[in-house]
């Protein structure tokens, strides 16, 4: 089926962080009302997003940090429950709907029933590692999605490529000597959260199985395009992946205000082309995008747009 789902629920929005946090629930409401009032609305295929199965969560995190969370309910108000991190009563239950918007989206590829799925998501997951929550994530969806993969569909390879403005240190956590996922990102650095050094590359039977590439604040399309062209989609190449996800944060955008990085929407559109294409090449087209962060909200709608633009296009005109 030549078609791209989308995945989302309105109830995103009642993850409640205060009205001073970045990760705001505004960041999906307007998301979701420029997808819905776009061009491309009538081309996709709509979902809300179901609970993940509170049993799937084992195949990433340890049981008391899922525990840790699931006790969240019992909150009264906002609270911090990291140094950055805000959580409500409600957390729990959309930090949940957020993975389950994940699990989801890999099982409707793999059975058939669409292209692509963009997965219109919050909280973000890529900083929460295994038991541990962190930089305003809970459960590390495409980690969670990666551990679905092999297990329920049974694939040994797996690529992740992060292009979010900060290093997706819980997903390299989960898969650092792994090497049925190959893990490449993208980021500013030195920056939030501190990891990504080139010279992170895995370890044991994950050598070489994790690719970061820090860029300089002030880096903008050409360095990004060109670091897909000359580095990323070589390895890809390589590594031969049977499916593709990408953790699609917004915030290298040269609006946002928690980076120093200048790419436009036009460059995110460019890299969303080339993404597709790649998967097209090398997995029959199987890739799932999953928002992560993007904090200007002009930015992150027109940079979501022209996203799903890209992945609703057809086979031909992605390349």
């Amino acid at each position: 089926m030549d078609q791209t789902t989308l995945i989302y629920h309105p109830d995103f929005a009642l993850h409640d962080v205060g009205p001073m946090h970045p990760e705001q629930p505004d960041r999906i409401l307007q998301v979701l009302h420029a997808l819905k009032t776009a061009p491309i609305s009538d081309q996709i295929r709509w979902e809300k997003a179901r609970e993940i199965d509170p049993v799937l969560l084992k195949s990433n995190h340890t049981k008391d940090h899922i525990d840790w969370v699931h006790s969240l309910v019992a909150l009264k108000g906002i609270n911090a429950v990291t140094p950055d991190t805000m959580a409500c009563l409600e957390t729990p239950r959309i930090a949940r709907l957020a993975a389950g918007a994940a699990v989801r989206a890999v099982d409707l590829v793999m059975a058939g029933r669409t292209s692509n799925v963009f997965c219109a998501v919050r909280p973000p997951g890529h900083h929460a590692e295994s038991d541990r929550a962190m930089g305003f994530c809970f459960f590390n969806n495409v980690a969670l999605a990666a551990q679905r993969l092999r297990a329920q569909h049974n694939l040994e390879r797996v690529a992740i490529f992060d292009w979010d403005v900060h290093h997706g240190n819980g997903t390299q956590h989960s898969f650092y000597e792994d090497p049925s996922v190959f893990f490449v990102s993208i980021h500013q650095f030195p920056h939030y959260p501190g990891t990504g050094a080139h010279s992170e590359t895995g370890q044991g039977l994950g050598a070489g199985y994790t690719l970061n590439i820090p860029v300089q604040p002030g880096a903008g399309d050409a360095d990004y395009l060109r670091s897909w062209d000359a580095i990323i989609a070589p390895a890809l190449r390589a590594y031969q992946p049977q499916f593709i996800l990408l953790s699609a944060g917004f915030d290298a955008h040269f609006r946002d205000p928690l980076g120093n990085i200048q790419v436009s929407t036009e460059g995110f559109n460019q890299l969303s082309h080339r993404v597709r294409a790649l998967a097209e090449e090398l997995c029959e087209g199987r890739l799932v995008s999953i928002l992560e962060g993007g904090y200007d909200i002009e930015a992150l709608c027109a940079s979501v747009k022209g996203h799903v633009s890209a992945l609703s296009m057809t086979s031909r005109d992605a390349l």
